[in-house]
């Protein structure tokens, strides 16, 4: 006689007995909980990042949302100079804002700003790099490069855009700072 449907159903208290079994044998998968950083190091000093660019103030917004980055996904410490384990430095090589879209009397509908980013990690100690990464556009490979657009006639501005850049480039830095060794 063939079993009914309800016979062959797992029960819940079965499914999770199974998943809890499995559970263990996932552990040397390579998955991990948590960020993968450097065990060895505990401080961190990021210094205000530099620009060679004319357009002031985005090198401290950029700092910041690193700190604000570092502070709230890693396990260093933020602290001043000579005393940390680690230093990371950028530069701003480039900042671009360009119209994206115009009207029929070539005004800026819609515009974007991007920023391109030298990024240097190294051990304080031994002045060996942990990474050194330029992170990229298709012109420089091996820069980083945040966008963010915005339409002055929707109300946006260039402030709130170039938050929005810095933003992403900061989780983009403190993430390359994960599992980079």
């Amino acid at each position: 006689m063939p079993s009914s449907f309800d016979d062959r159903l797992i029960s819940r208290r079965q499914a999770l007995q199974w998943g809890l079994l499995m559970f263990p044998s996932l552990a040397g998968c390579g998955y991990m909980i948590g960020g993968q950083y450097p065990k060895e190091f505990r401080t961190i000093y990021v210094p205000t990042f530099t620009t060679e660019t004319f357009r002031r103030g985005f090198e401290t917004q950029l700092t910041e949302a690193v700190h604000k980055q570092i502070e709230a996904r890693t396990p260093f410490q933020i602290v001043g100079g000579n005393s940390a384990d680690t230093v990371l430095t950028g530069h701003i090589r480039r900042i671009d804002k360009r119209p994206t879209n115009q009207n029929r009397f070539d005004d800026p509908r819609e515009l974007e700003i991007s920023l391109a980013v030298d990024v240097h990690w190294v051990n304080n100690r031994t002045g060996e790099p942990i990474f050194q990464r330029q992170l990229g556009a298709p012109a420089a490979l091996n820069q980083l490069v945040g966008d963010a657009s915005f339409a002055p006639e929707a109300g946006q501005s260039l402030a709130t855009a170039t938050q929005q850049a810095v933003d992403d480039l900061g989780r983009r830095i403190v993430g390359m700072m994960e599992g980079t060794w």
